[in-house]
């Protein structure tokens, strides 16, 4: 017994499958070329198939170097391309949307490989452009070969294309050489460069000049401000601001607009060195700078330790000085305190013994006796008669 739901799913197979069968038979777009604008711009164009069934809802699909689609209705498409994009030629392919079912995979593809107006050529080295003054730098790959700098807006638009412009106040200073760009206002800019022989395209990077810090002491706290630049909006700039403290590790904050400003605790006995720099956001034109050198403030000093010392210090004198005297004291005890003897003893002993000789040979009291010399005189008789008489 055949199931009942079999016509149906046998239906739709077949339906699916004309679809596919549809799709892969939908034929590529004819007559593919491209042409060179400008050394910037490329312009791919082809014509329509023959015999499409129906032409109102024919769509192309191109897949570009990068390998992005894009669906398109018409049969041109414009764009730019820089030479420092890729190193090597352009393909680009496309194919004929007639249906939602139609892919790349199943449905025949036209390709054309893309090659520059000019050959490739590194000519450039170091190439740096200061927002503040337009004036671009590089140093020549080359020094010998003659190089022709020209410059324009980015895009494809034909106002784009026509703002081409030559470098018209070329210099060359030292190793490196340059250029004033004439041009009003910051904006995305396409850099030719070329000889003869070859040629190189890029995107001009611009910077401005490494901010400037000002530090400042409140209270327990380092008030860093760094300068606004003078190009652009305001409201463009991002703040990268880093400091190291007493040589630790280093800290690192990035703020939005408007935060160039950072509060930092403070420790005076610690050295704090600072460095900043500035970028745009997403949504501005791509300007930065470079780290500024770093910005001292304070000195590393050691912390007041005097009361501790002197607490430590003072006992330890105090009783050095108790344990020397001891020991002084102790070694010359004999002379500074001698033995004095009982006097009571001595008299009783001078009483029954007369003096008594010291140790040292000496009596402990010994009187001095003055004794005057004795003169005997002979008398005679007659004078003593004389006398009485």
């Amino acid at each position: 017994m055949t199931p009942r739901g079999f016509p149906n799913s046998f239906l739709l197979t077949a339906l699916i499958m004309t679809l596919h069968c549809n799709a892969d038979l939908c034929p590529p777009p004819t007559e593919l070329k491209y042409d060179w604008l400008d050394k910037f711009t490329l312009r791919l164009f082809w014509k329509k198939p023959k015999d499409l069934p129906d032409n109102n809802k024919i769509k192309f699909m191109l897949r570009d170097h990068n390998g992005k689609d894009t669906c398109l209705e018409e049969t041109e498409y414009t764009t730019s391309l820089l030479t420092e994009d890729v190193d090597s030629d352009w393909t680009y392919s496309i194919w004929t949307n007639c249906s939602q079912l139609a892919s790349k995979e199943n449905t025949p593809t036209e390709i054309v490989t893309i090659k520059p107006p000019k050959p490739r050529a590194k000519l450039v080295e170091d190439f740096k452009c200061f927002a503040e003054t337009n004036n671009c730098s590089w140093i020549p790959v080359n020094p010998s070969l003659n190089l022709t700098l020209s410059y324009r807006m980015e895009g494809d638009s034909e106002e784009c294309i026509k703002s081409l412009k030559q470098c018209d106040q070329p210099y060359s200073l030292r190793e490196r050489n340059g250029c004033v760009l004439n041009i009003n206002a910051i904006d995305n800019i396409y850099i030719l460069v070329e000889t003869e022989a070859g040629m190189s395209t890029f995107k001009a990077v611009f910077e401005v000049h490494p901010p400037k810090l000002n530090i400042t002491e409140e209270g327990d706290s380092l008030i860093v401000n760094v300068t606004t630049p003078k190009v652009g909006k305001t409201e463009c700039w991002k703040y990268y601001i880093c400091y190291k403290q007493c040589s630790n590790k280093e800290t690192c904050q990035e703020t939005d607009s408007g935060g160039h400003i950072m509060t930092v605790p403070y420790n005076k006995h610690c050295l704090y060195e600072f460095k900043a720099r500035v970028s745009t956001t997403d949504y501005c034109v791509p300007i930065s700078s470079e780290w500024s050198e770093y910005v001292p403030y304070g000195i590393n000093k050691p912390p007041d330790r005097t009361l501790t010392v002197v607490a430590i210090a003072i006992p330890i004198i105090l009783s050095i000085c108790v344990i020397l005297s001891c020991y002084c004291f102790r070694r010359h005890s004999s002379v500074i305190c001698p033995t004095i003897p009982d006097p009571s003893a001595i008299f009783k002993e001078m009483m029954m013994n007369g003096p008594r000789e010291l140790p040292n040979g000496g009596n402990l009291y010994k009187p001095v006796e003055h004794l005057e010399p004795c003169r005997i005189l002979l008398v005679p008789e007659n004078s003593i008669l004389q006398q009485n008489s």
